[in-house]
């Protein structure tokens, strides 16, 4: 199973999340999320889209996850609100593909700060 982290949870992040959700679960296992914005706006924002309708699951938040219920399964991913990329957990995490959809790191140099952070 592949260890993801998710680098921005705007549209791009959320449809990424989803489509690992509802077409490779099997493949991918979502560790962690890192954006900016308060979990309960994330949960909502994950709940619905205005452009792609509902997610079809079951989503709440604690201080430090998201946690979601979708086709019998249930996930406890970790909620992460750190801007510096290379002081990501992501080496002690396991991660092992970081999706960048922040739109801020769009070169190699500067995605390169996921690998200083493991």
């Amino acid at each position: 199973m592949v260890r993801v982290a998710i680098n921005g949870f705007g549209r791009i992040g959320r449809q990424s999340f989803k489509a690992m959700l509802e077409y490779h679960n099997d493949e991918f296992e979502i560790v962690a999320i890192n954006d900016l914005t308060d979990n309960e706006t994330l949960a909502h924002l994950l709940r619905y889209d205005s452009t792609y309708g509902p997610f079809d699951g079951e989503v709440s938040v604690t201080d430090d996850k998201i946690i979601v219920d979708y086709d019998d399964a249930h996930y406890e991913i970790a909620a992460l609100a750190e801007r510096d990329p290379t002081a990501l957990p992501w080496g002690k995490m396991g991660i092992d593909i970081v999706i960048e959809s922040t739109g801020r790191f769009t070169d190699a140099d500067k995605a390169k700060a996921h690998l200083v952070a493991g």
